[in-house]
């Protein structure tokens, strides 16, 4: 029955163990330690430790020596030695042998410069069979070495009274072995004669008997060693002071507490000195100290050191004329202590237990665990937790026995021990057990952990009192762990800690109130991998290395995984969120920079090739203090009387002290005397009373902080002079000499002057008030106060006010005022006036200046108070646009940011304090237009129905037209990267959105861009928009001649090659009428001037005009060759000169029919100068150079002549001539231009660019209302003829035909125009009549529509060339790199080269013929009128 009862108790026991195991740190362990030791009575623990453990021991060559060591068991232990950690065998050596207690001895011991087998690291090691084995700490035995002196005592004198120094330096383990002798004669030591620890022998307060022959012997067991002998003098006191100086110095020392140190300090001079001490600026009592003893002579003897010793020792010796000082460092060392040592534990196996080991020491100790003797590998089921403490997983029955804590550093080391005992299970309680838990899964698998599940057993279904135990164990090993469910009926589980990548294998035991049941079957289940990341770095240690540095170290992580690429060292300052990083990479780092005496904290992340590791712990550190960085603040000076003066200030700068402020230093000296400076030390109090000063003397003083570093910067030097006399304190002060008020409404500022006379001491000011009565409340100030404001009082209310001074004496004569507090509402300011006359005047396209007046100001409109503006502005597109303001002090303000071309309204308003003005009256103002700076949008190509070679543009206007647009230019060409002045160009007048070209080369890639313009220019171009005209057979005009068109061709309608017509009324048949003389008349006139030039020119002055033009063209871009001869710009052929009908055009779309033409040079618009740079470089405005060259230039470059082609044709009667001739301009822009049309039946000749002067068909009048030159580039009007016009014989002929473009502003859209319509011949077979515009002449470049349908020149020798109409001049092409089969014309060309070497003229007979032209047009004009 009773072992029954034990069993269940012991079982009961056990599973409330298990149930208590959750926390592993060894608490719970031991507690239910005590349980089962409680419950089984089985086994208790062992005492079993040493008594006695060897310690360190000096010894000589040939000495005996004894390494104690007594242990205690109940069983007697085995004593066994270790020496350097290997056995030793005793029984064999006859040198060293066992005694009874375990100690061990060591006879005779061996010492020579190549063999010392004795000395080393000794230890005991006791065991006792069946419990386990424990080992002491390890002693170190050294020998002394041969004895070697390192210094001699060398001769010396000394006065009588001083204290004297015989050196005496042997190797530090000699030292003890040292005595000395005098004369021969054993040296006793006593109060005034002594031994230092290094050998030196120091004989104080010398008396004649100290005199003598001195030296050191060393016995050290063998043959005694003498030093050589040294003589002592003593002399007589000198008669004159002899200077003070240092016989012998403290020099630093490092001591274990419990030992001892002595700091040498011998000073002599005369008169003799008096030494004392201080550690860390302290001053040492000695005076009834044990531990601290003056030695005679001076030097400071330390006992049984402890941590609290360490610090700097200095030695000052003064003997009234000098004081001499010297320092020394003492570093105390402590051996390992434990603060908390291992206890014993009570386990079963597969628990979890901890061994807990606290240990301090200086340096910090170093701890590793032994068990049953042997170092404990940490492992996975051994590991080093909490820096020092042991932790084993998995207990089995092999890890019972002693485990020992080993603490060690520089100074020592010492151990602790525990037992482990591990109970065996207690048989279970009668009573059915629960079987094996069902279906175990792992339903959560990570990398470090996994979360089980199973159903309950088959014995217990509903399992609610049932608890389990879920053992668990890596593949391969058979350390089993074990981890308890938390709760009676819970079927799941979450095993932690586990390693990544690795299989385990789990069971599951139930238990139930009579012990633990069947095991599942095994489960085998494996962790994920994980990417193998660097563990933190151990021992990381940071120290401060100056006052802005710290250096920061560690090791190497544990676990790596894998090659550590870099180190990344966090740092952040104490108090501060922001934390800052260094890359390191090796082991330690020191950062600069820092703060001076200021907390920082780091740490550090090792990085792999996977990324950044596990961080580690922070260290926190501290810079070193040093001097203030900064003086002290706000010094003021006091004169209190005639001879003192109180200082005051204020600490330097908080961040500036770089330590703990001691104290501040005063330096003080007389102004007339500024090399005679005293100093003065006080405390860290912030005033300073000087006294002892000069009556009536000026003083500089000057303050500085402390620290134990030393003196910071001084302030500057502050002076004040003292009292003549010192001031009356007999009688109570006189009256004070003003007293002024001012009430405010719950206040009143109370201000004055102190009395007049004085000389009679004020120690301050008391103020009397009340309501009525001054004596209701008084407030006394300070002396120096002169102001004061009497707060919580009554609004309306009248307070009476005294003031009277006083002293120690006692208080003077009061003087009285009163005052009336003011009421409490104050009425709110009235609004002032809003500024009036508010004017808008546009500078500009983005800015407007807003003007205003103000009749709040006087007349002349000056501020003189703090009152500003503030001006709105907005405007009503888009409609919710906001309002912008802007504040001005002026009574104007400059608004800049508007956009082109936009409609404003400002008003403005005025504020002064806290009062404001309404809103102004509006004013309005428009911006200037700006050049668009956007392209068109959305560009669209298509092919025109039943029209392969026409092709229709479609676009939008830009989106920023920063104006009305005026016109667009396309440009087009089949080469998307030629240069931009190789582009065809197309003009279209007006804001229409499409348009149409012809006569486009069939299954051809075009290209189109296009601008827009308004009155200030060209806006950019478009992206280019590729089309590629269709396929078809039979293109009308592909292979005809000028003069026969072929059945396919149709008159254009309304008299014009339009693309897209131009509606025009039929005319009447009197019209064809007036046609024909027209014509008639023309081509007599024409017969008669060529008659007349060729009967005028010779040929030889013809040839030194070509050769004259030759030179001046050698410089052009494009020069000619031999072939690229042509006929002078005058060339009429009248078989070339047609009349076409003009028609009424069907269509009636006004989009694609208007043609404005302007009526007079005032219609045409200037150009801004701001487009040169901007849009291209080259070629795509309408404005050019008209300089001297500008025809000679044109033709060079462009291969291009001006010209007038008037081709006939049989077409219905009435026609009506208005011929436009179109200049191509030599400069970096296209320049296009056009005549003026003032009526349907009246035209002008107006040319662009002549370099000679030629009547033309434009009024002066007309000429004297252009203003303004396109580029403001002079025209040349004078211009000798044989510098230009011959020079058009060398122009290229395929660039005969050029870009032209009309420019016309937006007037008569829908006016229908007669015209000319001129063929394309060939391209030397031109009509062309230069003219000379005024100087200065204005052109508008605004782009017309097209009204021309032109076709290719059939026999053209390599492009097709396009060329303009006479009248509308709208549509121009450069030449288009479009190759004509058809062979060129050899002969006819052979004839005109001919013809032009023939044919020069004179410029006076040019201008009388074309003077006489132009009498012949205007009367053929009168006549069409008619």
């Amino acid at each position: 029955m009773a072992a029954g009862r034990a069993r269940r108790l012991l079982g009961s026991l056990w599973i409330a163990l298990l149930l208590g195991q959750p926390d592993p740190a060894g608490a719970a362990a031991r507690s239910g330690s005590q349980s089962l030791l409680a419950g089984s009575l089985v086994r208790t623990f062992s005492p079993f430790y040493f008594l006695v453990e060897p310690t360190d021991v000096l010894s000589v060559r040939g000495a005996s020596v004894i390494m104690n060591c007594s242990a205690y068991c109940e069983t007697s232990p085995k004593i066994e030695w270790k020496k350097d950690g290997t056995f030793l065998n005793l029984v064999s050596d006859d040198r060293r042998q066992l005694l009874p207690d375990g100690s061990l001895l060591i006879n005779s011991v061996v010492h020579s410069k190549h063999n010392k087998p004795d000395e080393g690291y000794y230890q005991c090691v006791a065991t006792v069979e069946s419990l386990g084995t424990i080992v002491s700490r390890t002693a170190k035995l050294m020998v002394a070495g041969l004895p070697r002196f390192a210094s001699q005592p060398e001769s010396s004198s000394v006065y009588r009274g001083n204290s004297a120094i015989l050196n005496c330096e042997v190797n530090v383990d000699l030292a003890p072995f040292v005595r000395w002798e005098q004369d021969r004669q054993p040296v006793f030591l006593d109060d005034r004669v002594f031994k230092l620890p290094s050998g030196a022998l120091i004989i104080s307060n010398a008396t004649d008997t100290d005199g003598g022959l001195y030296r050191c012997i060393i016995e050290s067991g063998g043959t005694p060693k003498y030093s050589d002998e040294a003589e002592l003098k003593i002399l007589p006191d000198p008669e004159e002071p002899q200077k003070l100086r240092f016989a012998k110095q403290p020099s630093s020392l490092t001591r274990v507490t419990g030992q001892s140190a002595v700091f040498p300090c011998v000073a002599v001079g005369f008169p003799t000195p008096y030494i004392r001490w201080t550690r860390n600026e302290e001053e040492l009592i000695t005076e009834g100290s044990e531990r601290l003893v003056l030695l005679p002579g001076g030097s400071l003897e330390i006992g049984d050191i402890v941590a609290e010793d360490a610090g700097t020792y200095t030695c000052l010796a003064e003997n009234g004329n000098d004081t001499i000082e010297a320092q020394a460092e003492l570093s105390v060392q402590v051996p390992p202590e434990f603060l908390k040592r291992p206890a014993n534990i009570y386990a079963h196996e597969s628990m979890d237990i901890v061994f807990e080991c606290e240990v301090t020491g200086k340096p910090t100790p170093t701890v590793k665990w032994v068990k049953n003797g042997d170092m404990v590998i940490p492992s996975d089921y051994f590991k080093i937790v909490k820096e020092h403490n042991l932790q084993v997983l998995g207990l089995v029955k092999s890890d019972e026995g002693f485990y020992q804590c080993i603490a060690e550093n520089d100074v020592g080391n010492a151990q602790a021990g525990a037992q482990l005992i591990i109970l065996d299970l207690a048989p279970a309680a009668t009573g059915p057990l629960p079987s094996a838990p069902r279906d175990v899964v792992a339903t959560l698998v990570s990398t470090r952990f996994i979360r089980l599940t199973w159903r309950t057993p088959v014995s217990d279904p509903q399992g609610d009192n049932l608890t389990y135990s879920i053992f668990y164990t890596k593949e391969g090993i058979n350390r089993e762990r074990v981890e308890n469910t938390s709760r009676p009926g819970e079927t799941q589980v979450t095993i932690q800690n586990l390693m990544p990548e690795t299989v385990y294998v789990f069971r599951v035991v139930a238990q139930n109130r009579h012990g633990p049941g069947e095991s599942s079957a095994p489960l085998k289940v494996a962790t994920q991998p994980e990417v193998q990341l660097p563990g933190p770095a151990p021992n990381i240690r940071a120290y401060a290395g100056s006052p802005t540095s710290v250096t920061v170290s560690w090791e190497t992580p544990l676990s790596g995984n894998g090659e550590i690429q870099n180190y990344k060292l966090y740092y952040m300052e104490k108090g501060q969120d922001t934390e800052q990083d260094v890359d390191v990479g090796g082991l330690s780092y020191t950062i600069n920079g820092l703060k001076k005496f200021t907390e920082y904290s780091f740490r550090v992340v090792a990085y792999n090739k996977h990324g950044p590791g596990v961080s580690t712990q922070d260290v926190v550190v501290r810079t070193l203090s040093d001097v203030p960085s900064a003086p002290p603040q706000n010094l003021t000076l006091e004169v209190r009387n005639s001879k003192s003066i109180m200082l005051h200030w204020q600490p330097p700068p908080a961040g500036t002290h770089s330590g703990h402020i001691t104290g501040y230093k005063i330096r003080y000296r007389k102004v007339s005397r500024k090399s005679d400076v005293t100093e003065s030390i006080g405390g860290t109090q912030l005033f300073q009373l000087i006294e002892g000063l000069e009556r009536g003397t000026e003083y500089s003083f000057r303050v500085a902080a402390l620290t134990v570093n030393g003196t910071g910067p001084a302030t500057d030097w502050v002076s004040a002079e003292t009292f003549e006399s010192d001031l009356d304190e007999t009688r109570v002060p006189e009256v004070p000499s003003s007293l002024h008020v001012r009430p405010l409404v719950t206040s009143i500022v109370v201000s004055w002057t102190p009395p007049e006379n004085q000389n009679i001491v004020v120690r301050g000011y008391a103020i009397g008030y009340g309501i009525g009565s001054p004596h209701a409340q008084t407030i006394k100030v300070d002396y120096k106060q002169r102001y004061y404001t009497i707060e919580n009082l009554d609004p309306s209310s009248h307070y009476v006010i005294t003031l009277k001074a006083f002293n120690n004496v006692g208080e003077g004569i009061p003087l009285y005022e009163s005052a009336v507090t003011r009421p409490h509402s104050v009425p709110d300011p009235s609004p002032m006036m809003p500024p009036v006359g508010v004017q808008a005047s546009i500078l500009s396209h983005d800015t407007i200046r807003i003007t205003w007046a103000d009749n709040s100001l006087p007349k002349n409109q000056k501020i003189t108070d703090a009152r500003y503006y503030t001006v709105r502005w907005k405007t009503n597109i888009p409609a919710n646009t906001k309002y912008k303001t802007a504040n001005a002090t002026t009574l104007s303000y400059l608004v800049t940011g508007l956009k082109p071309n936009t409609l404003y309204e400002f008003s403005v308003m005025v504020t002064k304090g806290r009062r404001s003005s309404t809103w102004s009256m509006t004013a309005h103002g428009t911006t200037f237009e700006y050049v668009p700076t956007s392209p068109p949008k959305d560009v669209t190509v298509v092919s025109k129905e039943g029209k392969p070679r026409t092709i229709i543009v479609n676009w939008q206007p830009p989106s920023e037209a920063n104006g009305k647009i005026t016109g667009y230019i396309i440009y087009y060409s089949t080469d998307v990267n030629a240069e931009i002045h190789d582009w065809v160009i197309e003009p279209v007048v007006g804001n229409r959105l499409t348009h149409q070209i012809q006569e486009l080369t069939l299954d051809t890639p075009y290209y189109f861009k296009i601008q827009a313009r308004n009155s200030k220019g060209m806006g950019p171009m478009s992206e280019a928009v590729q089309f590629r005209t269709p396929k078809a057979s039979g293109s009308a005009g592909k292979g005809g001649r000028p003069l026969d068109m072929g059945p396919d061709y149709k008159p254009p309608l309304g008299g014009s090659n339009s693309p897209h017509g131009s509606p025009t009324s039929p005319l009447d048949s009197n019209m064809l009428l007036v046609i024909i003389v027209s014509v008639g008349v023309i081509t007599i006139v024409i017969v008669v001037i060529v008659a007349v030039f060729c009967t005028r020119r010779t040929t030889s002055h013809q040839k030194k005009k070509r050769a004259a033009c030759k030179s001046v063209n050698g410089s052009h871009k494009y020069k000619g060759n031999s072939k690229d001869v042509k006929p002078p710009d005058l060339w009429i052929h009248h078989e070339r000169l047609e009349l076409k009908p003009i028609d009424k055009s069907p269509d009636p779309n006004p989009i694609m029919t208007d043609t404005p033409i302007p009526r007079n040079s005032q219609d045409i618009t200037p150009v801004d100068n701001s487009m040169d740079s901007n849009i291209h470089q080259r070629r795509n405005s309408y404005r050019g150079h008209e300089s001297e060259d500008s025809m000679s230039t044109l033709a060079g470059r462009r291969g291009m002549r001006p010209k007038m082609m008037m081709p006939f044709d049989s077409q219905p009667p009435q026609p009506v001539i208005s011929a436009h001739p179109i200049h191509s301009l030599d400069n970096p822009h296209h320049h296009f231009h056009s005549g003026s049309l003032a009526s349907p039946t009246r035209s002008y000749l107006h040319h662009q660019v002549s370099p000679w002067p030629i009547g033309t068909s434009i009024s002066h009048s007309d000429r004297a209302n252009s203003t303004e030159s396109v580029r403001n580039t002079p025209s040349t009007d004078t211009m000798p003829a044989s510098s230009s016009q011959p020079c058009a014989e060398h122009q290229d002929p395929e660039g005969s035909a050029g870009p032209y473009l009309g420019a016309a502003p937006e007037e008569d859209a829908a006016q229908s125009l007669p015209t000319a319509h001129v063929r394309p011949s060939h391209p030397l077979k031109s009509f062309a009549v230069p003219a000379v515009p005024p100087a200065g002449a204005a052109y508008d470049p605004a782009l017309p529509s097209t009204p021309l349908l032109t076709q290719q020149a059939p026999n053209h020798p390599v492009h097709s060339v396009k060329t303009a109409s006479i009248g509308t001049l709208g549509r121009t092409r450069p030449p288009m790199p479009v190759v004509v089969p058809s062979a060129p014309d050899v002969q006819e060309t052979t004839r005109m080269l001919e013809d032009s070497e023939s044919v020069n003229y004179e410029p006076d007979e040019l201008t009388k013929e074309m003077a006489h032209l132009e009498g012949l047009m205007k009367d053929l004009n009168a006549i069409t009128t008619a």
